[in-house]
């Protein structure tokens, strides 16, 4: 259950919502809000919230200016409180990644490439059509690349996601960048996309621990 976040005697620790995972790491870009994102990504399951847990994960001068950009992401429903702390599973990355991206499509049809065109993990997907998605996928980083400042400064196109649709609008396969520290990858989800699961958090933590 989602609990305001407020710094009182209260144990409530903060956490990122699906929303705020997929913000952090939507851009390679870093601004004030994606490194909050990631503190509280990091930390905010160690110690229950407070002014000064605050002030730690925004480095602001003041514990009233902490507080202001903390609620601030709060009510964009980037962050959120909660009684009792996820805990982190104690499992390897390669084990852990399948039944994840599983949860990540309506048709359980997803992978994870890197910027090099090597699949880590894939659901739903034969294996040779997991290598032709990843060879795609890092094409598509390297087309984004080129053209980003078309997209972003004439455009003014604030996304970086590629997607195949049908007549309706729908995605019939996705690709969505995920930039975690230096490292770019690219989830390619087919039929409806499940990017607002807790799995998806999961996922960008266990991805974040290893390539941070």
């Amino acid at each position: 259950m989602s609990i305001e976040l407020v710094a009182t005697n209260a144990d409530i620790y903060g956490e990122v919502t699906p929303a705020g995972a997929f913000y952090a790491t939507s851009s390679p870009h870093q601004d004030e809000n994606r490194t909050i994102l990631l503190h509280v990504l990091r930390q905010g399951h160690r110690a229950p919230f407070s002014a000064s847990t605050a002030q730690h994960w925004t480095q602001a001068t003041s514990e009233e200016e902490a507080l202001r950009s903390i609620f601030r992401l709060q009510r964009l429903g980037m962050l959120r409180g909660t009684a009792r702390p996820r805990q982190r599973e104690d499992q390897r990355l390669e084990d852990a990644l399948p039944p994840l991206l599983a949860q990540l499509s309506d048709i359980q049809k997803t992978l994870l490439a890197d910027e090099n065109g090597f699949y880590l993990a894939a659901s739903g997907y034969t294996h040779e059509a997991a290598e032709e998605l990843a060879g795609l996928s890092a094409d598509l980083l390297s087309l984004q690349s080129r053209h980003d400042r078309l997209l972003k400064n004439n455009l003014r196109v604030n996304t970086e996601t590629w997607g195949l649709l049908d007549p309706a609008g729908r995605s019939e396969l996705g690709f969505w960048p995920l930039f975690i520290g230096q490292q770019h990858f690219m989830l390619v989800i087919s039929g409806t996309p499940r990017l607002q699961d807790q799995s998806f958090v999961t996922l960008v933590q266990d991805l974040d621990t290893r390539y941070r």
